[in-house]
């Protein structure tokens, strides 16, 4: 039958994996090479946006045809910093509706097993009750900064279901919340606000100024360490069997407000001088909590690197390889 030639797939997996040479997809890289993630006979590729533009179907398919995946990561999209996002919703949501359908629907069409794509905790409701869970990510639209990249996002849950009721493909999602860690874009302009803070606070501790810091310092987020996350995308690649998508987050009570965050990197790059936020411009969302139950459920046994551990580590390598870093 139509459903059961998608079973069959003997030999070793090959893994394509998306957005290799992103903040996730170097944590994957690392988790593979360097902690024993890959089992034998397994083949890894690690594409990045030179090896093929995912926004064109031609150029998807070629990539697809030349490495034969078995199964997929799927981590790449169309990013920006929060006020380009702003600025081009349209762009956004074009972009990652093309990259997202390209991907799913070559892998479709080559019979590859498993896709476990990377959601983003922006495509939450704005107006929520918390904990989030995933059941409620479809309650009402996402924040009005980012919706284009939000709805986008939140079509490839969508369409791993129509995959599954049409074809019976296991084809499924995690949805991590702040991830930082080696590699980030440390952009001051676009990184991710960790990332961004670790440069701000470097580049004051050299230049003798204080810190300014975006918004009130209050806003609260649950951060989770890069390598964390490529060990449970890893894991769902493997072991998860839903469809339905999963939060891959620390817990509740790990979530602190944007001024611990900003104490943390302080203390890990020795950082003596004055912090200032500037309540002129804006906090975004206050919180957006997420509840990890679901992930707990099937991993009650997996630690989380500690926040400032992994705080000190970033910074160790922001330090490391500044230089390098896109800055």
């Amino acid at each position: 039958s139509e459903k059961q030639r998608w079973k069959i797939n003997a030999g070793p997996m090959c893994v394509l994996v998306t957005g290799g040479s992103g903040l996730v997809g170097k944590a994957i890289e690392h988790v593979v090479q360097k902690e024993g993630g890959k089992h034998e006979g397994e083949q890894w590729i690690f594409l990045s946006s030179t090896d093929a533009d995912l926004v064109d179907v031609g150029q998807t398919r070629a990539v697809f045809e030349k490495y034969r995946p078995t199964h997929v990561i799927h981590l790449a999209a169309k990013v920006g910093g929060l006020y380009l996002h702003m600025r081009e919703n349209l762009q956004f949501l074009r972009d990652n509706i093309k990259i997202n359908d390209n991907v799913l629907q070559t892998a479709h069409d080559m019979g590859v097993t498993k896709v476990v794509s990377c959601l983003s905790s922006c495509i939450f409701p704005d107006k929520t009750t918390y904990p989030i869970d995933e059941t409620m990510i479809h309650n009402g639209p996402p924040h009005d900064s980012n919706f284009g990249y939000s709805h986008a996002k939140r079509m490839i849950d969508v369409q791993n279901r129509a995959y599954f009721q049409q074809y019976g493909h296991r084809y499924t999602a995690v949805i991590p919340t702040n991830v930082f860690g080696p590699y980030d874009n440390f952009n001051i302009e676009n990184g991710h606000v960790l990332s961004a803070l670790i440069n701000k606070t470097y580049k004051a501790k050299k230049e003798g100024t204080p810190v300014n810091v975006c918004g009130s310092g209050a806003p609260r987020r649950q951060f989770i360490y890069s390598l964390d996350v490529g060990r449970l995308i890893i894991w769902v690649l493997r072991e998860y069997e839903e469809i339905d998508p999963i939060i891959v987050s620390v817990g509740e009570e790990d979530e602190v407000s944007i001024k611990e965050a900003v104490d943390m990197i302080a203390q890990a790059l020795d950082f003596k001088g004055k912090i200032q936020f500037d309540t002129t411009l804006s906090d975004g969302q206050m919180k957006k909590t997420a509840c990890n139950s679901k992930l707990r459920r099937y991993l009650p046994d997996f630690t989380f690197t500690p926040l400032k551990e992994a705080i000190k580590m970033t910074c160790d390598w922001f330090m490391t390889n500044y230089d390098t870093a896109r800055t």
